[in-house]
Order: C-alpha cells, then sequence, then structure tokens
C-alpha cells in the first residue's frame, strides 16, 4: 500500500548530508520532531520544528542520556493505522510519525580513537536505536532511515516519489535497520566481552561487503567482507580474487615469522604453500634464491619481501608471471617498471594486522580455533639425542621449522644456508612427504647433504629419519610427543644424527 509521509522524528549524529533533505521537508509540509542538535540545524535551515520536549512535556534530562524515551514518541511511530490504536492516539494525544530518520552515536568509531571507558560508554545510543527498532517493526506504516549511509535513500523519496512509499520498500528499510541495529549490538558485545572472552556465543556482524569475480571455481560466488585498506595500498593490478586473497593472508603468516629476522625475507607461496623462500643480504639475492627453491612452481605464484623492492629486483620479477607481489614499498622507478603491465596486482603493506581467530564453516556449523600464533625460539628446543646441535645448526633449524608451520600437512622441509631446497606437503603420510622434499630438492639441483630437516608433527617410525640420514641430513627439528618416539631418537644417536624437540605441533588442513 502506498503511504504519503506527512510526519517525522530525526535526530541523528552525522549531519552532513541532511542539506539536500531539508528544503524538501518544508516542500511537501512534513510536520517535523525534533531535540537537541538535530533541532538547532533543521532550525537554521528555516525548517519549522516541533520539540520532543513540547510534546513529551519533559525536557532532555540525565546529560542527554534520555530524550526521546517517552510514549507520546514511541506510541506515535509504532500506532497502527487502524480504528483501534487510532482512537488511542486521540485518547493520549500522541501524533503519528511517519518517518524516522536516525543515525546512531558512533560506538566504533569511539572504539577506535580511546581506551577511556567512560567516553566509549557515553557513545552506547540508548534512545537511537530504540526509535530504529520501533519503526522498523512498524514498517507497513512507517519508514526509517538508520544511518546517514541511507539519507540518499530518504532524498530519493522526497525528491523523485512525492514523499510516498510502496511496502516492500518500507520493509527493505526496514531490513537495512535491523542489520544496524544488530551490528550496532553486536559491537557493543564484543567490547563488553573483552575482559571476559565468553566462548558461548559467536557473533559475527562485518558490513563491508566486497564483491569478488567468483570462488575457488568459476561457478562458485563469492564475497569479501571486510577492509583491505587497513593493511595494504592497491598500486596496480586487476581486481583481487577468492583465490589471490587466501594466498595473500597465507603470505602475510609466513612473512610475520621472519619480522625479526637478520637480513631480507623474500618468499614465493603457490596455492597458499611456500615454494621457495630465502633470507639473505640483498632483496635481490632474496628473491633469486627463493625462485631457485622451485622455479616451475613459482610460475602464477604470490610474491612477498619484508624490504623495499629496488629496480635491480623489479627487473629480475619482471619476465617473471605471478598474481600478486607484495612489498612494504617501492622504489620509484621499480614501481613504474612494474605497473607497465595494467594487470599485475601490486600491494603495499601499510601494516600489520593480525587475526587472532579462525573461523570455518563445516557440518552445517561453524568451528572457531585459537590462530597459530606460536613462533618456536631457541628456549623451546629440547636436545633429545647425544649431539648437541650447533649454534650455526640451531639458526637453520629454527628458520626450517617456521616454514614448516605454514605448509598443508603432512609436510616436511629442507633447508641449508637459510633458503628452502626443498618441501613435500599435504601428503597423507609423512615418509611420502620425506621423499617428496627430499625428491624435489635434487631435481630442483640442490645438494641435500648437510642440510636441516623439519618436521610438522612427530614420527611415528624412524623412516623419516633413516631417509634423511640415507642423503646426508645430519639435523633435524620435530615437535616430539609420539609412543615411538624412541625409535627415532636410537636412530640418530646410532648414525651420529642431531634432533631437537619443539614440544608444539603445527598440523596445517
Amino acid at each position: 500500500m502506498t503511504k504519503k509521509i506527512r510526519s517525522a522524528l530525526i535526530s541523528v549524529y552525522h549531519k552532513d548530508g541532511l542539506d539536500e533533505i531539508l528544503p524538501l521537508l518544508i516542500e511537501h509540509d512534513i510536520k517535523v520532531y525534533s531535540t537537541g542538535g538535530t533541532q538547532t540545524l533543521l532550525e537554521e535551515a528555516n525548517v519549522k520544528v516541533n520539540s520532543v520536549e513540547s510534546l513529551t512535556s519533559y525536557p532532555s534530562i540525565l546529560d542527554g542520556r534520555v530524550k526521546t524515551l517517552h510514549p507520546k514518541v514511541f506510541g506515535g511511530i509504532l500506532a497502527k493505522r487502524e480504528q483501534n490504536h487510532q482512537a488511542q492516539l486521540v485518547d493520549y494525544e500522541i501524533p503519528e510519525l511517519d518517518l524516522v530518520v536516525v543515525d546512531l552515536y558512533p560506538f566504533e568509531d569511539t572504539l577506535q580513537s580511546t581506551d577511556d571507558e567512560s567516553t566509549i560508554i557515553e557513545k552506547i545510543d540508548i534512545g537511537g536505536i530504540s526509535l530504529i527498532r520501533a519503526a522498523a517493526k512498524n514498517f507497513k506504516d512507517v519508514v526509517v532511515i538508520a544511518s546517514k549511509d541511507q539519507y540518499a535513500d530518504l532524498y530519493e523519496i522526497l525528491a523523485e516519489n512525492d514523499a510516498q512509499t510502496e511496502e516492500i520498500e518500507r520493509k527493505r528499510l526496514a531490513m537495512k535497520a535491523f542489520q544496524i541495529s544488530s551490528h550496532y549490538d553486536t559491537s557493543i558485545f564484543e567490547y563488553f566481552n573483552r575482559p571476559f572472552g565468553d566462548r558461548d556465543h559467536l557473533k559475527i556482524s562485518l558490513n563491508s561487503r566486497q564483491s569478488l569475480r567468483y570462488g575457488e571455481n568459476p561457478h562458485q560466488y563469492a564475497d569479501y567482507y571486510g577492509d583491505l585498506s587497513r593493511e595494504f595500498e592497491i598500486l596496480n593490478g586487476k581486481s583481487l580474487s577468492y583465490n589471490n586473497l587466501v594466498d595473500i593472508d597465507s603470505a602475510i603468516g609466513i612473512m610475520r615469522e621472519f619480522s625479526t629476522s637478520d637480513g631480507v625475507t623474500f618468499a614465493i607461496l603457490k596455492h597458499t604453500n611456500s615454494c621457495g623462500l630465502s633470507i639473505r643480504a640483498t632483496v635481490l639475492e632474496a628473491y633469486n634464491d627463493a625462485l631457485a627453491g622451485d622455479s616451475v612452481s613459482a610460475f602464477g605464484g604470490i610474491l612477498i619481501t619484508d624490504a623495499r623492492l629496488d629496480l635491480a629486483t623489479a627487473i629480475a620479477i619482471d619476465g617473471q608471471f605471478y598474481e600478486v607481489l607484495i612489498a612494504p614499498d617501492f622504489d620509484e622507478d621499480a614501481l613504474a617498471l612494474l605497473c607497465k603491465k595494467k594487470s599485475r596486482r601490486i600491494l603495499k603493506r601499510t601494516r600489520d594486522v593480525i587475526s587472532k581467530v579462525k573461523v570455518k564453516t563445516l557440518l552445517g556449523g561453524i568451528v572457531v580455533q585459537a590462530a597459530d600464533l606460536k613462533t618456536e625460539t631457541n628456549e623451546d628446543l629440547q636436545v633429545i639425542t647425544k649431539n648437541t646441535p650447533s649454534e650455526a645448526e640451531i639458526g637453520q633449524l629454527i628458520f626450517a621449522n617456521k616454514i614448516v608451520k605454514h605448509l598443508k600437512s603432512n609436510t616436511i622441509v629442507l633447508v641449508k644456508d637459510y633458503q628452502l631446497i626443498g618441501m613435500g606437503c599435504g601428503q597423507t603420510s609423512r615418509v611420502d612427504a620425506c621423499k617428496q622434499g627430499i625428491d624435489k630438492a635434487k631435481r630442483m639441483g640442490f645438494d641435500v647433504a648437510g642440510a636441516v630437516m623439519a618436521s610438522d608433527a612427530f614420527f611415528p617410525f624412524p623412516d623419516c629419519v633413516a631417509l634423511a640420514h640415507d642423503n646426508g641430513i645430519r639435523a633435524v627439528i620435530q615437535p616430539g610427543g609420539s609412543i615411538n618416539d624412541k625409535l627415532s631418537i636410537e636412530f640418530c644417536n646410532q648414525h651420529d644424527m642431531t634432533m631437537v624437540a619443539t614440544g608444539t605441533r603445527h598440523f596445517k588442513h
């Protein structure tokens, strides 16, 4: 049913954007009720305003905490346009309200700007959220504008539709209103839950949706909810795809492991797995040695470094096909060269945003776990063999362990001179991962003798350390914890090998 707006309650925090709307209120002779700063703005624009205080016969009290919470306000919003309700409005001298315009106190923005609890609490909107819910509930008769982001909707109704709406439009606006109120309440819950960590309830609410071309495959739709600009500046290239985002997340995760390392780190990833990674004195050397780790898999991969990318490296990269290149900064001439190909996705990483939880849907539900943010250091290592690793070996073992943590299980990593030279990942048995890693290193032209080996989980049998020994590998890092640990330890002791345990498994599925 078509409804004409004849009266309105307007109470907004953000007043920018109302300029074009105010003359239309006058044009359509809409009776306006308001209070506080919004009332002042309206009156300055020559809009005739009836104060809420004159309607309720109560002033704004308690430092503005109570202004609109009154039956004469909510009665006019919630009343059905039917005989029984209309009669009650007459009896209690309550005016109908056909339009409610609210913009809530900026609670989330306040959280970003201060830690002062009293300031944050005062930005929890009570009256506004109540007005929104009331108007949305009575959408059959009332139009609700619940955010400054919807001022354009109101302008269209007033300017182009002669202040008239159909029920389907009012219902659409009500849907948006409940989404806004739900998101607002979720933010408040999350704030109050900070000191308690209540995990009995899962609430996720994200507003900014970016439509992606498709999901993992073309027949799957995909959206991204979040704000990439918090962490990246997109300098060039096509829009990021679902698979790009998944790979970028993995690239950021592996690079975070080396934030305190001496030298420059460069990693190349394919399908979330590192196929090349090295630490060197310069970004060019780091790139070349990362590429040497698996130049075949690097095709179409994700390139990431923790150093400013210079022209020499850009020239080397320019001949390589890759999906995304990420760096904290670029020399001007390097960026100019790389941007000559307009489709290349180039990201400048401006900030490290750490997700402390991982969320996944499965079996008709959702599982949530803490993110694996554990990074082993020298203090975590327990030598479990007769031989003790040298200081140089410990550095290599820690390096290898950081890489193995970010590969799909089951996985084995081979490292030599702070370079990933071979890895086997995503295998159904650990020994197959070990075989794959050794074979790949040899196919890429590396001598595995003298390399160190890392495993994401314990060795149930001594077959992997036996393979390592047969290929000249003498130092191994693994979590430990198998009931058969002694078998691998005994083999190492019998064959003059070194093994350390971290006590932490790093499965990744």
